[in-house]
């Protein structure tokens, strides 16, 4: 019997700013990175848009909504120990009720989430270590900032 060949999935992650540019990050417990910081996301389902799967992954995983979407940017990471291997669209938008605080809607997949920084989610000791998507959105990306490229999307 042949060995089966793993094939790449499409993941999504979304950078959920605040005005203030802050966005939301969470720790994942009991799926692949458990225990490391992550965007709100999951996989693509299908015939779903990009917009359409990061505005149920959000709602599902923290019940906030979100506007005004973009793309980012798109990544790619191999998990070797895990033989699972993503390509990974990034999209950007703001969080609808600026005072709404996220709940852990799945509190089988994720700790808590956190309003935090760019600059926070690449140095904070305190939110290492981070999901191996997010290394390779900045070593693939170098100089890459989502506010930014999110501003600028406009």
């Amino acid at each position: 019997m042949a060995e089966k060949i793993p094939i790449p999935r499409v993941g999504i992650g979304l950078f959920c700013f605040r005005k203030n540019g802050t966005f939301l990050a969470g720790r994942r417990k009991g799926s692949l990175g458990a225990g490391t910081y992550a965007l709100p996301g999951g996989h693509l389902e299908f015939g779903e848009s990009f917009e359409d799967c990061v505005t149920r992954e959000l709602a599902e995983e923290t019940g906030l909504q979100v506007t005004d979407l973009a793309f980012l940017t798109t990544i790619n990471t191999v998990f070797e120990d895990a033989k699972k291997h993503y390509v990974t669209t990034l999209m950007g938008g703001y969080v609808i009720d600026e005072a709404a605080e996220p709940k852990v809607m799945e509190p089988e997949k994720c700790y808590g989430w956190e309003w935090v920084t760019w600059e926070d989610l690449k140095s904070s000791p305190k939110l290492q270590p981070v999901f191996k998507p997010l290394t390779s959105l900045v070593e693939q990306r170098p100089g890459f900032d989502p506010l930014v490229v999110l501003k600028a999307s406009r």
